[in-house]
């Protein structure tokens, strides 16, 4: 069973600023405070919030996060009070714990009969996104025990992990939480699923074994003779559930997924990041289309990395991901990568986290349970797209997302004047949905006055929803202006 030296092992590996006797004092009074209760698996209380404290060390959270991971539970589960934590740990670590207490522990029981919840959950997230941090550790730890559990509560759980938590994982750009929140839910929603592709995958990576360590091999020796330095060479396998979706959706098998198995290099700086993929593509000939630039053009959330397919000297493909390891970090771990202090000791982000404010301004805005959750389906829980201006920057929207959604997030004046587009340098009607990838040019007519109320049948944004109905009431009004004149 884990004990507070645990915990304080992965701090010292990881070299947090964190201090450690302060750790240990917010673990003996997490211990005291628990003291003869026990989980459903038979464990001790304390494993938890222990677990939940070691997930967000790895995560690399800040002191406050931590120890807030380890006190989590305490005012709604113990005779302990808000007050309690507060004297010996400090307001900041209060507010925290506090945060995870508002949201509350209501039954989950689909996602239209959550909203109340979403809007909590939305709220504590724009006052401190550290709460978000401190529920992920909490669920994941939950989700590695629901094998105690009845199975109508594991189902509960895992479905609510699926609709709920990973999107907003994946929203916040943290892969790796992502990936394990829904290899977990898979595994309990659909074991039957889950088993057989877990059992293929393995096999697949087992056969593939030899030739990812003979490529890794002749990576490493070309590598040598060029000078270059790499700091890691590891192979790794696509998330089971990412994978079940994605051979869902296209009806196909596994031997035609190409990004599978991949082989990662972590290289010092972007400049060997293209060093390397031109010694690979020398020694190996890359899959036409399947040579992506995730640095020059990152995804929406902050990935970065190069892509690219070969075809090995058996006859097999093999996907090569090459990034530095800042742009690594940040794959893996989203925003958490990112997390430092100012000279005032204030949390401070180098990551745009726009969306979770503008869904605050949401909450008062829309009172209406139904279509706060409708824009939230779209805004958070819906797959999203990255597209591309002419000059290259990056425009990120719901999927199946048209031009002219494309033209209001641009600008209002774009929308409301838009005529046409083209997406890839071919002229395409406004209705037409786009693609990750596409390039967006829109053409406009400065003497056209207002939007086409016809857009609202096919817009997928709430903002181009909400200008093209704010524009045709304006239009209205002037009307009845010009002609009372």
């Amino acid at each position: 069973m884990p004990n507070v030296d645990d915990l304080i092992k992965i701090i010292e590996k990881e070299k947090l600023n964190v201090d450690k006797d302060l750790v240990r004092k917010a673990f003996k009074f997490a211990d005291d405070a628990h003291k003869g209760e026990m989980r459903a698996s038979g464990d001790s209380y304390i494993t938890h919030p222990l677990a939940t404290a070691m997930s967000l060390a790895k995560y690399h959270l800040d002191q406050d996060t931590i120890i807030a991971g380890i006190l989590h539970d305490v005012p709604e589960d113990t005779e302990r009070t808000q007050k309690d934590i507060e004297d010996r740990f400090g307001k900041e670590v209060g507010k925290l714990v506090e945060g995870i207490t508002k949201l509350g522990k209501l039954k989950y029981r689909g996602i239209e009969r959550y909203t109340e919840n979403l809007r909590k959950m939305f709220i504590a997230m724009a006052a401190d996104l550290r709460v978000i941090f401190i529920k992920f550790a909490d669920r994941l730890h939950n989700l590695k025990t629901l094998d105690a559990l009845p199975k109508a509560k594991r189902e509960r759980i895992a479905l609510e992990t699926l609709e709920i938590y990973a999107p907003i994982a994946n929203r916040l750009g943290i892969w790796q939480l992502k990936g394990k929140l829904e290899d977990y839910s898979f595994k309990y929603l659909y074991p039957k699923e889950y088993e057989k592709l877990k059992t293929d995958v393995e096999a697949k990576f087992s056969a593939r074994e030899s030739l990812l360590k003979e490529i890794r091999e002749k990576i490493i020796k070309a590598l040598k003779q060029e000078e270059i330095k790499y700091l890691e060479i590891s192979g790794r396998t696509k998330d089971l559930w990412s994978l079940y979706k994605k051979m869902q959706a296209h009806d196909t098998q596994l031997d035609r997924i190409y990004d599978v198995i991949a082989l990662r290099i972590v290289v010092e700086s972007v400049a060997d990041c293209y060093n390397v993929l031109g010694i690979i593509h020398s020694r190996w000939k890359p899959i036409p289309k399947r040579i992506k630039d995730y640095i020059a053009q990152p995804k929406p959330n902050g990935y970065q990395s190069l892509h690219t397919t070969i075809f090995c000297d058996r006859g097999k493909t093999v996907e090569i991901q090459i990034r530095t390891q800042e742009m690594h970090l940040t794959n893996e771990y989203g925003i958490a990568a990112h997390w430092h202090y100012d000279e005032q000791g204030s949390i401070q982000f180098e990551k745009d986290i726009q969306w979770v404010k503008d869904l605050t301004k949401l909450q008062k805005e829309i009172k209406d349970n139904k279509q706060y959750l409708d824009s939230l389906k779209i805004d958070v829980f819906q797959n999203r797209i990255f597209v591309f201006t002419p000059k290259g920057d990056v425009i990120d929207l719901p999927e199946d997302s048209t031009p002219i959604d494309f033209a209001y997030h641009i600008h209002t004046e774009i929308g409301d004047k838009a005529t046409a587009a083209r997406i890839n340098n071919q002229i395409a009607s406004l209705d037409t949905c786009l693609k990750s990838g596409d390039m967006i040019e829109v053409v406009t007519d400065k003497n056209r006055k207002s939007p086409n109320q016809d857009w609202l049948k096919f817009v997928k944004t709430r903002a181009a929803r909400d200008k093209i109905k704010m524009k045709s009431k304006k239009s209205v009004w002037d009307t009845i202006r010009d002609f009372r004149k």
